[in-house]
């Protein structure tokens, strides 16, 4: 299924300004990479967000925020969030604020060294 371009047209406007942002496509979706790592994302209709554990439960808490569960296997410290989430701008930046303040805490994941 294609993913939301409007949600994925907020985010990219949100990290304009935002140093080595790369797009890749991922999950059926699309990923915004910061600095080498996921950072946030559009899956379907909702918005991905990786937020690390130390907000996750708070942030559970929000209007419009579920748990990830991708492969039917919950993702802590990743979370999704619906247009009812996001609807406001303050709600919006929010999250764009949330994923950009935990990505220089984020891991980034091993490169595939190809063959």
């Amino acid at each position: 299924m294609a993913y939301n371009e409007k949600i994925s047209n907020r985010i990219r406007e949100a990290l304009e300004n935002i140093p080595n942002v790369e797009e890749k496509e991922m999950f059926g979706g699309i990923c915004y990479m910061v600095n080498d790592k996921m950072c946030i994302g559009v899956i379907k209709d909702e918005m991905m967000c990786r937020i690390g554990e130390e907000k996750y439960e708070e942030a559970l808490e929000r209007p419009g925020c579920r748990e990830m569960d991708f492969a039917s296997k919950p993702m802590k410290g990743y979370v999704y969030v619906s247009e009812d989430g996001m609807k406001s701008k303050v709600d919006f930046n929010y999250w764009i604020n949330l994923c950009l303040s935990f990505n220089p805490k984020a891991k980034a994941s091993k490169k595939k060294k190809s063959p």
